[in-house]
């Protein structure tokens, strides 16, 4: 009985060898793909040109994946297709999970915050201290006309959502097209007169965002502005000022304004030329545009700091250097 016993499970054996076989790989092959997990994050970059093969290797090498065999049998089952950028490997991730993010291009990502109020030259200074980011903030002869004119004025501060690696042009060039669905948005709203176009509604708006960081402030701002262009009166900003003074940085850097600084000849200093510079003078939000657009309807004319971080506002002045008085003051105290 016995005898008849093993012949008959030798049969089985022999006739089921394959099976056995298969389960056993699939079993091993599992455990590599699934049962094995990184132990530490790192960030991991996939070149062009590069093949399975070397990020398989480079991922052994880093011990990322229990053996380069594992990985690749997982890309393998995914498409056998892997994606370029660099990728962001959390801890405790299996091979299978590794191979599915290379295969779908699940690249790691950095969010760049672009402040309103800015200027190109500050906002490129921003970009060139992002590690994140890849290549030059300037164009190389022969360069995207688009990308390469870019001024102020045709940036739209924002949160910007992209790939790490992501070259600096390209995120210029984002905010750029930003800018554009913004304009196409607000473009065909009733312009308050005596604008004439959007450059002029950008330019206004620059220095309305200069002004206040306030929006609730900005539309009182803004009519300040109108008014004295209505007026054919000089509209005075300090902000036009500084940006000649900078060569269009935009930041004193903790120098003052002085009285002789005002006298600057320039077609952006509003002390001496009446009506809007030629151009904006930074880069505005949506709440400066949409003041502009449709500014507060006040008869102001004048307004100065009121030492919280506002501003006070005056018809005539007479009330206007009474402010300034108590402003003067308010700086002798903070002094």
């Amino acid at each position: 009985m016995a005898k008849m016993f093993r012949t008959f499970f030798r049969r089985m054996l022999r006739k089921h060898i394959g099976v056995v076989v298969f389960v056993l790989i699939s079993l091993v092959a599992a455990f590599m793909l699934f049962g094995y997990a990184t132990r530490k994050s790192v960030l991991v970059t996939v070149s062009n040109g590069a093949t399975v093969s070397d990020v398989a290797n480079t991922l052994k090498k880093y011990d990322l994946v229990d053996s380069a065999s594992s990985f690749k049998l997982a890309v393998r089952a995914q498409g056998g297709r892997i994606q370029v950028g660099q990728y962001e490997i959390p801890r405790g991730t299996s091979a299978w999970r590794i191979a599915k993010m290379l295969v779908n291009g699940d690249v790691a990502t950095t969010k760049i915050v672009i402040p309103e109020g800015l200027t190109i030259k500050q906002i490129k200074i921003l970009l060139e201290k992002d590690s994140a980011l890849s290549g030059d903030v300037d164009c190389a002869p022969g360069g995207q006309a688009a990308v390469c004119s870019i001024r102020d004025g045709d940036i739209f501060p924002d949160t910007y959502t992209v790939a790490r690696g992501t070259m600096r042009l390209a995120v210029l060039d984002l905010a750029r097209r930003k800018m554009e669905s913004v304009k196409s948005k607000m473009v065909n709203r009733s312009i308050p007169k005596p604008l004439r176009d959007w450059n002029d509604v950008v330019t206004l708006a620059s220095i309305v965002q200069k002004e206040t960081p306030h929006a609730h402030e900005m539309p009182i701002v803004a009519s300040v502005y109108i008014n004295r262009l209505r007026a054919n009166m000089r509209l005075q900003a300090d902000p036009t000022v500084v940006y000649v003074l900078t060569d269009g940085l935009g930041d004193m850097q903790g120098e003052p304004l002085l009285t002789g600084h005002l006298k600057i000849n320039s077609p952006y200093n509003t002390y001496r030329n009446k009506g809007l510079p030629p151009g904006p003078i930074a880069n505005v939000g949506t709440a400066a545009l949409r003041a502009v657009l449709k500014p507060a309807d006040t008869n102001y004319l004048f307004f100065v700091a009121d030492g919280q971080g506002g501003h006070r506002f005056s018809n005539s002045y007479e009330e206007h250097l009474k402010n300034h008085a108590d402003w003067r003051e308010i700086k002798k105290v903070k002094k």
